[in-house]
Formats: structure tokens, C-alpha cells, sequence
């Protein structure tokens, strides 16, 4: 039985495109990548047993750890994707970092650590990961955090690599179209895990994903994907009849048996007690959004607008906070549709939020 408000006129609209329909995609119901460990080769799989397409997570890693995961994919013979962050630093004040290291020195003496001084900036090592996918084709390229030289989309092209880019509104929908971007994916304020916007200086206006799709839907031609909080049939009908080619989800898969995700960030998304999401720049310097915790609460009010430096400053900080079981000091990146983030498998969850084509 198709979800309430599906109709056969998605149908349509789903093969309008050959973008997805071409790679081999049978299920409008794509796994979002989830980078800093959340997405596994395993949900990558199971995405594509499920008809959908996953993608390897290539942000926060080295290449040669990202052309591992790549190889383990595929060697699946599956069709998936890779997704990179981009380029789009927002460089720290000096004396903003100091001041709020010194804030969160407090929570470091918890586990025994002291806090980097310096200031750390980096491109998440983007032009070895980009020779890596020059080099060895990959079906599609997704890009978030910053938009990509035209250059790069037309190289990636060449190689027979579809290419999509992560969009926030009708404005940057239209700098991705003119750069050459084939595919946009359209990415929500209700969005678990960072916001894609090209202006993380700014935190992105709450604009529901129905009414974003007909802004981005009314600025360019392309074919939309469309994500944020999506986590059931009707939610994901809606987004289909509101014009988006294919849905991407990562929340929901967080629970799931193949997810990567810690165990405070599973129990975290599982606590009755946990009552809302918000967004926040306290862990890493950009817009994100997250359950609400003792950090959240403490320091999103005074945390500096400031990528990559802020997620090196409490880098160490989170993963002692996983490894103490103390999931008021991690980053629980989630949207807000967590409260149906189950434990099962990947493929049974994807199977049932996808409509029936």
C-alpha cells in the first residue's frame, strides 16, 4: 500500500531524470553519509540492497583511509557514491579561540586533558582526495560545506562521474547549477549533523523541506534530492510530492545494526528523557544540530563562529567523552527525526520509508 499522500505521478517524476535511475537506483530512498563514523560500508551496502544508494563518508578522513572504504564498496559490485567536504573555511578570531578554550578547559579536566593552544585550520586534506576520485572513478560525487571551482565538476564529468552539491537555498541552488553541478541535494534546517550551508558564518533560516524545494525547485531545472528530518513513509511521500527525484536519509539510520555511531550517541537517541534537537556551533565552530546536552547548554551562546579550528579544539574532548560513556560532553548529531531512529537492520528500515514505484 503506497503512504498517505503518495501518487502515482511520482512515478513519473522519479524517471523523469536519469541522473539516479541510471546508476541502477530502483528506490527513491538514498542513505546520507554521515561523516566522523556514523556511516559504515555496511549501510552503504544495505542502502543498495535496499534499491537506494549510499555514500562512503569522506570528511574527517585521510585519502588513503578514504580509498580503503572505497576498495571494501567496490568490491560489493554495488553502485554508491562519495561524499567530500569542500573547501569553505571560516577562519577563528585569535582571541575568541583562546577565550573559549579556556572555557572548555573545564570540561577537559574531567578526563584529564589539556585543550590545544593553537589554532588549527586545515581542507580536510581535499586535493589528495580529489586526485584519488580523478583517478579512480567513483559512480557520484557529492560535495557539502563549500562549493567546488567549476573546474572540479568538469573534470569529475569527464570521468563519467556523476556529480551532486549540497544546497540551502534558491540562491545556492543556482551557484551549484552555474558551476555544473547534475544533481542537487537539498538540505534542510531540520537536517541532523552540520548544515551544508555556503555561509556557515550565518545559521540558516528554519524553512520547512517542502517549501525549500519548491523555492530551489523555481530557481534551477536540476534534479532534487531532498533531506532533513525525514524519518517516515508520510514524510518522505510528502517530500516526493513536493517535487524532489529522491529523498536522502541519516538520523534514522543511526540505531541501525550497521551504523558506526558510539554507543552514548545510539542510548542518546534511544533516552526518553531527550526532548529536543537544537543548532548549535559549540563542538565544531559551524552550524549543527544535535540533541540537547550539558555541553549544547553550557557554551552555544558563547562558542565562536570558527571551521575547522573548533573541531580540533574539542576534538580530543569527544572521543574521551565516548570512550567514558558520558554522552553530555559528545556531539549526538541527529535531526529531528530521531525519535524513530530504530535497531534493526539498515535495508528494513530503508525498505519501509520508501514508496512503492
Amino acid at each position: 500500500m503506497e503512504p498517505k499522500g503518495f501518487t502515482r505521478g511520482r512515478e513519473k517524476a522519479f524517471d523523469m531524470h536519469s541522473s539516479l535511475s541510471g546508476l541502477g537506483v530502483t528506490s527513491p530512498v538514498l542513505a546520507a553519509p554521515m561523516a566522523g563514523g556514523g556511516t559504515t560500508p555496511a549501510i552503504v551496502a544495505a542502502a543498495a540492497s535496499a534499491g537506494g544508494l549510499g555514500f562512503v563518508a569522506g570528511g574527517y578522513k585521510t585519502a588513503e583511509a578514504l580509498a580503503e572504504q572505497i576498495a571494501q564498496v567496490r568490491a560489493l559490485g554495488i553502485t554508491f557514491g562519495v561524499n567530500l567536504f569542500a573547501p569553505n573555511p571560516v577562519p577563528v578570531d585569535p582571541d575568541a579561540y583562546r577565550r573559549y578554550a579556556h572555557t572548555l578547559q573545564a570540561d577537559a579536566d574531567r578526563y584529564g586533558l589539556d585543550l590545544p593552544q593553537a589554532i588549527t585550520e586545515d581542507d580536510d586534506n581535499w586535493e589528495a582526495k580529489l586526485d584519488l576520485l580523478l583517478a579512480g572513478p567513483v559512480p557520484l560525487v557529492s560535495f557539502t560545506f563549500g562549493l567546488p571551482d567549476a573546474s572540479v565538476f568538469a573534470r569529475l564529468r569527464r570521468a563519467d562521474t556523476l556529480v551532486a552539491q549540497t544546497v540551502t537555498s534558491a540562491d545556492e541552488a543556482r551557484l551549484a547549477a552555474d558551476a555544473g553541478a547534475d544533481l542537487l541535494l537539498v538540505q534542510a534546517a531540520a537536517a541532523g549533523g552540520h548544515s551544508g550551508t555556503l555561509t556557515p558564518d550565518r545559521v540558516p533560516p528554519a524553512v520547512a523541506l517542502p517549501r525549500l524545494l519548491g523555492e530551489v525547485g523555481a530557481a534551477v531545472s536540476l534534479p532534487l534530492v531532498g533531506a532533513g528530518g525525514l524519518a517516515t513513509p508520510e514524510a518522505v511521500a510528502e517530500v516526493l510530492n513536493a517535487g524532489a527525484t529522491a529523498v536522502a536519509v541519516g538520523t534514522v539510520l543511526l540505531r541501525s545494526d550497521e551504523s558506526g555511531a558510539s554507543k552514548p550517541h545510539r542510548e542518546a537517541l534511544a533516552d526518553p528523557a531527550r526532548r529536543e534537537t537544537v543548532v548549535t556551533r559549540a563542538f565544531t565552530g559551524r552550524p549543527a544540530r544535535g540533541l540537547r546536552n550539558a555541553f549544547t547548554d553550557d557554551h552555544s551562546a558563547e562558542a565562536p563562529a570558527g571551521y575547522p579550528a573548533l573541531h580540533h579544539l574539542t576534538s580530543a574532548l569527544r572521543k574521551a567523552a565516548v570512550q567514558a560513556g558520558d554522552p553530555e560532553r559528545v556531539n549526538l548529531w541527529a535531526g529531528t527525526g530521531y525519535r524513530h531512529a530504530t535497531a534493526e537492520p539498515a535495508a528494513d528500515i530503508l525498505t519501509r520509508l520508501s514508496p512503492r514505484l
